[in-house]
């Protein structure tokens, strides 16, 4: 399809939408953050889209900012009947937004008015809703408030991690967005306002979002596991080290928040808010993950032992 394209995005998440619009449309340039120093030796790495996007030999930018004269001469040379966001991670300026003939389409990892900024995947999991999804949408000035013009349903499973979920949208959000193009092209696309009044927020993760709160009910913390698992990792603190749980289960019983109640081949039962919390797989820093039973026996943790 001859429909001109300019794709803007950062993480992974948008690097399969950037290979399907390759693949069916004319993909002018793409657009992404600048390298940002990472890990211990704080090298500068580009984001995945930039490196994604080199290997399919497309032109790339990466401003500092959206709003100078540069980037908007740049978009209005490569002139766009469309302009694609996949989590470029940036709010776009009204200049931009007007720019293309067909206006902005975002592709958003959840079923939007629901969940609507920086962690959707996240946010789905901890509120234990039992479908997501994704959406595409058109955009206007506000964070993930356009009309809505196509949505696919996803499950979530008990077993799902921020990290499966994220893997399980990949395909589905980038067939969407060429479904999107494409009825759009056609003019059989009717863009649907979205119910404000149902809309629900999140907010960028920080590594203290992964903190273990001993007073939060058993079922809210087994969820909160599973939605920073990747990152930033749940976690709570025995002593002064701080240890990460990668796998955790809620059961029913009572005890002291924050107290082992069991030690078991099973885990570390540890008592909630409400419920009980069974401690399967940790990791103590600089260490590799291990069961939670071997981290009891090599701590020599006690019943009564009381995390923070």
């Amino acid at each position: 399809m001859s429909l001109r394209v300019v794709f803007m995005g950062s993480p992974y998440f948008a690097v399969p939408t950037l290979g399907a619009l390759h693949r069916n449309f004319h993909l002018l340039g793409v657009i992404t953050q600048p390298d940002k120093p990472r890990g211990r030796g704080r090298k500068s790495v580009p984001t995945d889209v930039k490196v994604a996007a080199v290997g399919l030999g497309a032109p790339v930018a990466v401003p500092a900012s959206l709003a100078g004269p540069d980037i908007r001469g740049l978009l209005q040379e490569w002139g766009p009947d469309v302009i694609v966001v996949v989590a470029y991670g940036k709010i776009l300026p009204q200049a931009v937004l007007d720019l293309p003939r067909m206006g902005c389409v975002n592709l958003h990892a959840s079923l939007l008015p629901r969940h609507r900024g920086a962690a959707p995947i996240s946010a789905a999991i901890l509120a234990g809703d039992e479908m997501t999804g994704v959406t595409t949408i058109a955009m206007d000035a506000g964070m993930d408030s356009g009309d809505v013009l196509l949505q696919r349903h996803i499950a979530i499973h008990p077993e799902d991690t921020a990290g499966t979920l994220h893997d399980k949208l990949l395909a589905p959000g980038a067939d969407l967005i060429v479904e999107t193009l494409v009825g759009m092209a056609a003019g059989r696309i009717t863009p649907v306002p979205q119910d404000h009044s149902k809309a629900t927020y999140t907010h960028l993760l920080t590594k203290e979002d992964g903190r273990l709160d001993w007073g939060r009910d058993a079922d809210y913390l087994s969820r909160l596991v599973r939605a920073v698992n990747p990152w930033p990792g749940a976690f709570f603190e025995l002593g002064d080290e701080r240890i990460k749980v990668w796998e955790a289960v809620p059961e029913a019983g009572t005890g002291i928040p924050g107290r082992v109640e069991a030690i078991s081949p099973d885990g570390i039962v540890v008592a909630a808010g409400e419920g009980l919390l069974i401690l399967k797989e940790v990791q103590a820093p600089g260490r590799k993950r291990l069961g939670a039973a071997e981290l009891a026996r090599g701590r020599r943790l006690e019943v009564g032992t009381e995390f923070a």
